[in-house]
């Protein structure tokens, strides 16, 4: 018994990160929008701000354009989010992508 409850109770340490992490994710999938972007158009961004691919890809036109209608200065403040990774999404990247797009990055992004 005092290994099932010292099991536990290591295993629900992490799990207010991993359930916060996985009601974002619930949100941003179930949501129609956040921060003006469809889920599609976020994912469109994606391989653009991926933390693993060396170097990262360009960011594609669909992409430029779902970032024209976004709101920026609400998608910066998921900068630090725990989704990020997630969704395999480096912040720094995904702060250069406005640039790249040739649109102006809020300045406190």
């Amino acid at each position: 018994m005092a290994a099932t409850s010292s099991s536990s109770k290591s295993s629900s340490s992490s799990s207010p990160q991993l359930v916060a992490a996985a009601l974002l994710v619930a949100v941003l999938v179930a949501a129609e929008a956040v921060c003006d972007m469809s889920n599609e158009q976020f994912m469109s961004c994606q391989p653009a701000a991926a933390k693993t691919t060396n170097p990262p890809a360009a960011p594609s036109q669909a992409c430029c354009d779902a970032l024209a209608g976004a709101d920026l200065n609400c998608l910066c403040g998921y900068n630090n989010s725990p989704w990020m990774s997630v969704y395999n999404i480096d912040p720094k990247r995904a702060t250069e992508l406005p640039a790249k797009c040739g649109l102006a990055t809020p300045p406190n992004c």
